[in-house]
């Protein structure tokens, strides 16, 4: 039997359907409400209630802490896949046989190749543009370099664009890196595993030989893992509403770059290890920072810590702890600000007022310390978080095209002057 939810106006009931997932969760359907309504519409700021799609990629339920990738576990994908693998689970759907894989990653490395061309828009930069800049206009440029539109009802023109840009991708992102560093363009090794050759071309001296340290490559491995989906977040539902316009993958992967870009979302794990120099530079007392973040009137906040969605511990930083402990054991890092990192952690975690509020640290306070053990500067952050998302952006971009979903157009309440007379420049 169907179930019905009412709404009632002035007197008047309406009444719409009620959805539910396969996980148990309700929605009420009000596509219709301003049609049979006769214009009323909901206001709901930053959509913190609104459901704009349904979805099979990613179940997030933030009370228990839980994160599933296509109905596989966070902690098992973390433990038991590598980040190709997710890759292809999340864009298609299941996880990959060996030769599905083997074929994903050839077809990967065929078209990880960047026209030479865009080396000219790299040096069109100034060497302290910011890499999250210089990755978003990249990305868009491939579009002038594959200007044939993607046909959606083509599965061979989806992944072929698919591929594309999991090859080309990396290849920017270290190259945005290398930019900034002063180090020539390098375009890796196509004998490595994926994650293998992302290190590589990121940190390959044009003098040196490279070899990624295992539990390194393990680390980012994990990291990327962890940070490829997330449910409805700003960036991902930016990357859904560009796509709907019918805007093709490689601008749509753009406009979710740029929505990343933002402090409150990708940016955080940088806020994390700015936090923490500031601290250093006061002298490194985690006590006094910790006892300001208690205090109402400091407008200090503790960044990386607590989390919008997760009312619990964040899965994903329990898991990504662990690799950030083996990595900095493993390199025997010494590091005052990991020093200090570390400090207010296990303040957090046995302090009653944060364990009361389950303010624990997140999956960006471990990634900035990781990404910071390996060398990669804070500017940097936010691009290797766009490299890990990657995934998710494609298949959200995917899902959305083949279920042909209406163009995203919200409504508003208007609360702005009522109609006035014109008065000409003498008058006013």
């Amino acid at each position: 039997m169907s179930r019905i939810a009412t709404l009632e106006i002035e007197g008047k009931k309406y009444e719409f359907p009620i959805i539910e997932g396969t996980e148990n969760e309700i929605a009420i359907d009000i596509k219709t409400l301003r049609g049979v309504t006769g214009g009323v519409t909901t206001i709901d700021p930053g959509y913190k209630n609104t459901g704009a799609c349904e979805s099979a990629i990613t179940f997030l339920n933030g009370e228990e802490g839980i994160l599933r990738y296509r109905g596989y576990s966070i902690e098992d994908l973390a433990e038991k896949a590598d980040f190709l693998e997710v890759c292809y689970l999340l864009i298609f759907g299941e996880l990959p046989s060996k030769e599905e894989l083997d074929k994903f990653h050839a077809d990967i490395k065929e078209q990880s190749h960047v026209d030479e061309d865009v080396k000219k828009i790299i040096d069109g930069f100034p060497k302290a543009a910011h890499p999250m800049g210089v990755l978003s206009s990249l990305t868009s440029a491939l579009v002038a370099f594959n200007p044939t539109s993607v046909n959606v009802d083509s599965e061979e023109e989806m992944y072929n664009a698919i591929v594309r840009i999991l090859g080309k991708f990396p290849v920017l992102t270290a190259w945005a890196y290398r930019k900034r560093a002063g180090l020539p363009l390098d375009y890796g090794d196509n004998s490595l595993g994926y994650v293998e050759n992302i290190l590589k071309m990121m940190f390959k001296k044009p003098t040196d030989e490279y070899v990624a340290n295992p539990i390194v490559k393990d680390a980012l491995d994990k990291l990327l893992i962890l940070h490829a989906d997330h449910e409805q977040n700003c960036s991902t539902s930016t990357v859904r509403i560009v796509g709907s316009s019918n805007a093709g993958l490689f601008v749509s992967i753009s406009a979710g770059i740029n929505a990343l870009w933002g402090p409150l979302h990708g940016g955080a794990n940088q806020a994390v290890i700015e936090m923490l120099e500031a601290i250093k530079e006061d002298g490194g007392d985690t006590k006094k920072f910790m006892a300001k973040a208690k205090d109402k009137s400091d407008p200090f906040r503790l960044m990386g810590f607590g989390h919008r969605v997760y009312k619990n511990f964040d899965p994903r930083a329990k898991i990504i702890k662990v690799a950030a402990d083996e990595l900095l054991a493993e390199l025997g890092i010494d590091d005052p600000i990991l020093e200090i990192a570390k400090g207010l952690e296990k303040e957090a975690l046995e302090d009653q007022y944060f364990v009361d509020r389950k303010l624990y640290p997140n999956v960006d306070f471990y990634s900035g310390i990781i990404y910071r053990a390996l060398g990669i500067p804070t500017e940097m952050f936010t691009p290797m978080f766009a490299l890990g998302r990657l995934p998710g952006w494609i298949a959200q971009w995917r899902e959305m095209r083949l279920r042909k979903e209406p163009i995203g157009r919200p409504r508003q309440v208007y609360i702005g002057e009522t109609l006035r007379d014109f008065k000409s420049v003498e008058k006013r």
